[in-house]
């Protein structure tokens, strides 16, 4: 359904991005941000789901300022991979990787209102997104790694935004997302009995019965702020 078309950020840099577009009119523009392992065929689905759901999707490679052409599987030297990728991003001199985000959000914005949706350390750029970047009316981070930390939690979300968590997430200790909670009155927290990961069908941790509720709360929360 879907190709890689070349973005340009706002200081040069062009990078790929998957775009996915549904089939007559958009109902508006979605951009879906990737977890550890890359644009990879899992993400690929992720964003093909969505315009068959009605929007133009765009799904930006986070990893491109770093290294080119990623796409890892979920086995441990994967997970190893991944994470060091990561730690490269985020070590980058500011604003890192958020002009990229941001020329996705400004493609996506072709097609309408625009909307993000982010899954592990793609959840995360979204909650910063939803803070930080221009053009988009809603945000939904699936079990942003580090979003639940104080310094994260202090952030103010400039859209409206509903956040899906597992109780059962190692990497996001449930105490932690109680208190994000508590210090984000506005945003809509979900906790599933589910751990990391639990929208992805292509690893261990996949969890239909949550993934499913997660994706109508989503698809509704979107239809409710896009159109």
């Amino acid at each position: 359904m879907g190709q890689f078309t070349n973005l340009t950020a706002a200081d040069g840099f062009t990078f790929p991005a998957y775009v996915a577009q549904p089939t007559g009119q958009p109902k508006g523009g979605l951009v879906v941000l990737q977890e550890i392992f890359g644009v990879n065929a899992h993400i690929r689905a992720v964003a093909d789901g969505y315009a068959a759901d009605g929007y133009f999707v765009v799904a930006p490679s986070t990893f491109h300022r770093v290294k080119t052409g990623v796409e890892l599987g979920y086995a441990e030297a994967d997970m190893q991979a991944g994470m060091a990728l990561k730690a490269a991003v985020e070590a980058l001199p500011a604003p890192g990787v958020m002009p990229d985000i941001q020329a996705a959000i400004d493609h996506a914005g072709q097609a309408g209102k625009v909307g993000i949706v982010g899954y592990c350390w793609g959840g995360l750029l979204t909650w910063r997104a939803a803070s930080a970047l221009n053009g988009l009316s809603a945000a939904v981070p699936y079990y942003g790694g580090g979003m639940t930390t104080e310094a994260e939690a202090a952030r103010q979300p400039r859209v409206p935004v509903m956040a899906h968590f597992g109780e059962q997430d190692h990497w996001i200790p449930l105490d932690s997302v109680r208190a994000f909670e508590k210090a984000q009155p506005g945003v809509t927290v979900h906790v599933y009995a589910a751990n990391h990961g639990f929208n992805c069908d292509h690893r261990g941790a996949w969890n239909a019965e949550a993934a499913k509720l997660a994706r109508e709360r989503t698809l509704a929360f979107l239809a409710q702020h896009l159109g």
